[in-house]
């Protein structure tokens, strides 16, 4: 059976428990909101495909091979103001849907926890866009997928890198068929649930309101290259908007306070995946591609797969630039690095579990007058026009790191 001894050996994918045949293996979350499987050995019969499917223990060789990459975006605008950069999932999904198939990816339920949800309509793919910067929960969505896949169903399947490697390494055999597509983004880490639910449930009485969406790279403000968090109420008005420097949720995800522990050594950061395509985001498309830096969003695409680029080749109704590939992944660090472990997180995340919102606030977030002055010089520079000038520079910095784009 399943045992985890470190934490940090665990991504909750979901995948030992979904292929256990006697469902002896619950997800179950931790006091930190983390879910990690708990075994009922009365019923466990010892067949140890649990432990045969784990992605972690079972780490696959990366394997360097040929790969295209392309700059993409939605010519609709509309849509793109609503997708986080370019819009590149939407048009994929859309395209999947288009020929039958039906769509996972992450979405709110009606408390606004993250879950993995199915979308059978083109319509039904506005509750993927915009990240949610929160570990989703999977339910049984791995056992749906494969049930779908016996009755030659079309599926495309969007994750972060372990949820991919967790769902293939479930369906084994089955990931053969041309009928799956597997889509994943550069991810930096997922944050706690629990201190999610605070989050929400301490901005709900700060509001007081019944908060109907979140949407953590919202671009109306101020643009694509400084999203903000914005909170709508019920009937669509808005009620909050915040930058990374200022908001208490992104400040403490972006400081690596409220990450789970597996997300510190993640075994799935790699160039060369196991996924069909991997997407990201593409904040110096002006050092790539003048004619796209409008500031609405452009998506970086990494065809990982032959049937990746078969689906890429479908996606003709929009703005799609080829790249090099090399060129398309150069300086993007959290591709193949996982992301530091802060120094304090274990006290964080305790005080996470014992204190209310509002204390964690005061003691790991204060707004207090650095906060203040950085918000004050960002919304200057943009102001002046001159935010995305500096941003430029910052960008060229970081490309001329030495990366090793062969990784």
């Amino acid at each position: 059976m399943i045992k985890i001894e470190r934490r940090e050996d665990c991504s909750g994918c979901t995948a030992c428990a979904s292929i256990c045949p006697v469902d002896a293996i619950t997800m179950r979350p931790d006091t930190e909101g983390f879910q990690y499987p708990k075994v009922n050995e009365k019923k466990c019969i010892e067949c140890h495909l649990c432990e045969r499917v784990c992605p972690i223990a079972n780490r696959k060789v990366e394997q360097v091979k040929k790969q295209d990459a392309y700059l993409f975006q939605l010519k609709n605008k509309t849509l793109r103001m609503e997708s986080t950069s370019g819009g590149a999932f939407t048009a994929i999904a859309a395209q999947v849907i288009r020929e039958g198939g039906v769509v996972y990816g992450a979405a709110y339920d009606e408390d606004l926890q993250v879950i993995h949800m199915r979308a059978d309509s083109i319509e039904d793919l506005r509750k993927f866009r915009n990240s949610k910067y929160v570990q989703s929960n999977l339910g049984n969505v791995f056992r749906e997928i494969r049930d779908l896949l016996k009755e030659n169903q079309k599926v495309c399947f969007s994750g972060t890198p372990c949820q991919v490697e967790g769902i293939k390494s479930f369906l084994g055999k089955l990931c053969i068929t041309d009928n799956l597509l597997l889509v994943d983004f550069v991810c930096h880490a997922v944050p706690s649930p629990l201190f999610w639910r605070k989050y929400v449930h301490w901005q709900e009485k700060r509001l007081s309101v019944k908060i109907g969406n979140v949407r953590f790279r919202d671009k109306r403000h101020y643009g694509y290259k400084y999203s903000q968090m914005v909170i709508t109420d019920e009937n669509g008005g808005e009620r909050y908007h915040q930058g990374v420097e200022s908001d208490p949720y992104l400040r403490a995800f972006f400081s690596n306070l409220s990450d789970r522990p597996s997300c510190y050594s993640c075994a799935f950061k790699k160039r060369y995946r196991e996924s069909d395509i991997t997407l990201w985001d593409c904040f110096d498309v002006g050092l790539k591609a003048k004619t796209l830096d409008d500031d609405l969003g452009t998506t970086n695409i990494l065809v990982q797969s032959e049937r990746g680029a078969e689906w890429i080749a479908k996606l003709n109704d929009d703005v799609m630039i080829p790249i090099e590939a090399n060129k398309c992944v150069a300086g993007m660090r959290e591709l193949v690095r996982s992301v530091p472990q802060a120094e304090n997180r274990a006290a964080f995340m305790k005080d996470v579990a014992d204190k209310d919102m509002q204390e964690i606030i005061d003691i790991w977030v204060p707004v207090n007058l650095r906060v203040k002055l950085k918000t004050f010089l960002r919304h200057g520079l943009i102001d002046l026009g001159i935010y995305s000038f500096f941003k430029k520079i910052l960008m060229k910095r970081r490309l001329n790191r030495n990366f090793d784009s062969s990784y």
